[in-house]
């Protein structure tokens, strides 16, 4: 990165370490930091020791101009997800030079990207999933059940938010529901690498955790499995169409087909779930949007949205210019990395009435938390459709709700969203 560049945008030091910082992100001091930038330093230069430098893009039209120019502002030329160079240098020798664990959409551009993208895509488009409803709807019913058989207080993350969305696509997938408990803890040990409560090797202090691919290996071989089952006896699943999709006539790569299950894996539920608890916590907090939207169902839809802004599960991605350019007033070099905070340009002042405000009614809501532009989430409308079938067969019975303890945010810099959630509550 220039070292003009950096000196003349540099955010301070002690700014500069909260973007970096897991626990910054779930004791909400990041929200802090973000306020402080938007103000005073909005596309500003971070330089953190063992950490590559990188701008730190935090208002809403930066993001979205960004997201906008996929060719000029890469994923897969660097690490899409921050990285330690101690990370990064470890990966790129285990992988022959590449900066990359695993290829999955996240990892790609053009032409690749949409090569991969097509091969998916119809399954996750309005259309299609249509004839999930029914199905999605019974297991929404089935959560809401569980609930009620709590007694009055459960904790909503454990009980229900972790395990409906994840139900939902591991039956799409094919994966068996013996299995899920496997699937959800790999996920939390994935996401959650930095999290004390989460992490694989959680009884190692941080500061001296080892870079650890074993969570990769596990997914990889579970999945592995799966592909050469659906190869030998493909079914209508998701899982039969990744084990034998091809690319320009010829049969995806084992790292391709072990990264596309990965992906839809853990993407496929861990954000829907956080959104859905932070909705519930916001809901619990705020009992006058309750009323709201228990009083008009048309508002369901607007809640989705909502909580998904509130919560952002996806914090941070980066990019990777591939060319000089004069961007908002900053000569951004060409092979400089970028950290899209997302969670900033969902509380941008400039873009939201009252940012900080919970309201299921909010228009527009033009959230930044399914991305933009070619990297736009392609589970995004499965992702609402859940939701939105979930609140239609809670909301109705939920005749009283009430924080009942400490709610707790897990601790990572990329995805993160509530991993405790104790309520009280009352259902007909």
């Amino acid at each position: 990165m220039s070292v003009m560049t950096a000196a003349d945008h540099r955010i301070p030091k002690d700014q500069a370490a909260i973007l970096v910082e897991p626990a910054a992100y779930a004791d909400g001091r990041i929200q802090e930091t973000y306020r402080w930038l938007r103000a005073n330093e909005p596309l500003g230069v971070a330089s953190i020791e063992g950490v590559d430098p990188f701008w730190a893009v935090t208002r809403h039209a930066d993001i979205l101009e960004i997201s906008r120019q996929n060719d000029l502002f890469h994923n897969g030329d660097r690490s899409p997800t921050l990285v330690s160079q101690d990370a990064d240098r470890q990966v790129r020798e285990m992988m022959g030079g590449s900066p990359h664990l695993l290829r999955t959409l996240i990892h790609m551009d053009a032409p690749d990207h949409l090569k991969y993208r097509l091969l998916t895509q119809a399954w996750f488009m309005p259309q299609n999933l249509k004839r999930l409803e029914d199905q999605i709807r019974a297991i929404a019913k089935a959560a809401v059940e569980k609930m009620a058989a709590a007694g009055g207080h459960c904790d909503f993350v454990q009980e229900v938010a972790l395990h409906y969305p994840l139900r939902v696509i591991m039956s799409i997938m094919g994966v068996p529901q013996s299995d899920e408990p496997r699937m959800l803890k790999l996920t939390q040990e994935l996401f959650g690498a930095a999290d004390p409560e989460l992490a694989r090797d959680a009884s190692t202090p941080p500061a001296e955790r080892k870079f650890d691919m074993s969570v990769v290996i596990d997914f990889s071989n579970y999945f592995r499995a799966i592909s050469e089952d659906r190869r030998a006896h493909p079914t209508d699943d998701l899982a039969s169409l990744i084990a034998n999709s091809q690319i320009d006539g010829q049969p995806i790569s084992d790292l391709e087909a072990m990264s596309y299950y990965i992906i839809v894996a853990t993407a496929g539920h861990d954000t829907t779930s956080s959104s859905t608890a932070g909705a519930l916590w916001a809901l619990a907090e705020n009992p006058k949007q309750l009323a709201k939207v228990k009083a008009d169902p048309s508002l369901i839809p607007g809640l989705v949205d909502e909580s998904i802004r509130w919560t952002t599960p996806v914090k941070t991605f980066m990019r990777t210019a591939t060319a000089d350019v004069a961007f908002a007033d900053r000569d951004i070099k060409k092979g400089d990395w970028l950290m899209l905070c997302y969670a900033s340009g969902n509380r941008d002042e400039a873009a939201f009435e009252a940012p900080d405000e919970f309201r299921v009614d909010r228009k527009p809501n033009r959230h930044l938390a399914f991305g933009y532009g070619a990297h736009l989430c392609l589970g995004q409308h499965l992702a609402k459709m859940e939701m939105r079938i979930l609140w239609e067969e809670l909301l109705p019975r939920l005749s009283e709700l009430a924080l009942d303890g400490v709610p707790a945010m897990s601790e990572a810099v990329f995805v993160n969203g509530p991993k405790r959630l104790p309520i009280r509550f009352r259902m007909a």
